[in-house]
């Protein structure tokens, strides 16, 4: 069974920056794609990036892109979404998806429980 710990999350002003981590355990992590989706008080989660098995290939939400990064280390069976130039707007829990595919993922079916992101202005 797959398992998800996602860390890193906290308090942080405008313009700040957090990375987050995720350790993957349970299964093969080089079988499986990554991703990060988050969700903000009183919305649906959403979509913010992924990254294919390999590493080589990435996606990113348009609220995000050009601020975010997501990178995996296949040897340390983690992902990480480092986060730069912080918007109010970002503030959400974050969670790590997981999904057996070579490809991009853009649906996850395991999840980890979320870490809490606040972006005070």
């Amino acid at each position: 069974q797959v398992q998800l710990v996602e860390s890193g999350g906290g308090s942080v002003q405008a313009g700040g920056s957090l990375r987050l981590s995720c350790a993957f355990s349970g299964r093969s992590f080089s079988d499986y794609g990554m991703g990060w989706f988050r969700a903000a008080p009183g919305k649906e989660r959403e979509f913010v990036a992924a990254i294919s098995w390999g590493g080589s290939r990435t996606n990113y939400a348009d609220a995000v892109k050009g601020r975010f990064t997501i990178s995996r280390d296949n040897r340390l069976n983690t992902v990480w979404l480092q986060m730069n130039s912080l918007k109010p707007e970002d503030t959400a829990v974050y969670y790590c998806g997981a999904r057996r595919t070579s490809f991009v993922p853009s649906a996850l079916d395991y999840w980890g429980q979320g870490t809490q992101v606040t972006v005070s202005s």
